[in-house]
């Protein structure tokens, strides 16, 4: 891919959360090149730099897989620690239970994350969807709810 087709894919892929400036990506590239990891292929057509992964990058990168497997793993195990101890800056009695609730949620999403794999069917995928956007309104109503008062 050349550098404007990896920064429009990282941000399909984030879904617009980030968009990487080429300010970024090319010299991301070029220091990729310098070690080896990547080749510039032949100008095409568009008459963009195509750059593409040499066998030492692709070996870098199923490293760089399994480090990030191994770090969701860790982060799978961390995560509910994490939320249970999310106090929402407030030192009511009752946030116990909506810290409690949380953790569930994000110990939940977790274990589906794992569960799923290739066994997510359609309608599996549109159930999470609507409880999701269910829970989403519902929350949305309270906090406009608390922010008016």
């Amino acid at each position: 891919m050349s550098g404007a087709e990896i920064v429009e894919k990282i941000e399909r892929e984030t879904d617009g959360r980030w968009k990487p400036s080429p300010g970024s990506i090319y010299p991301l590239l070029a220091l990729l090149k310098d070690k080896g990891y990547t080749n510039e292929s032949p100008i095409g057509e568009s008459g963009m730099k195509k750059y593409v992964l040499s066998d030492k990058g692709k070996s870098f990168f199923e490293e760089q897989v399994k480090f990030g497997q191994k770090f969701m793993e860790k982060l799978e195990f961390l995560a509910p620690m994490l939320v249970g101890g999310f106090h929402f800056g407030i030192n009511h009695g009752y946030m116990c239970d909506v810290r409690g609730s949380a953790k569930r949620v994000v110990k939940t999403f977790l274990d589906l994350r794992t569960a799923i794999k290739d066994n997510l069917t359609r309608q599996d995928a549109e159930e999470i969807s609507e409880i999701l956007n269910d829970c989403a309104k519902k929350l949305e109503k309270i906090t406009r709810r608390i922010k008016e008062k």
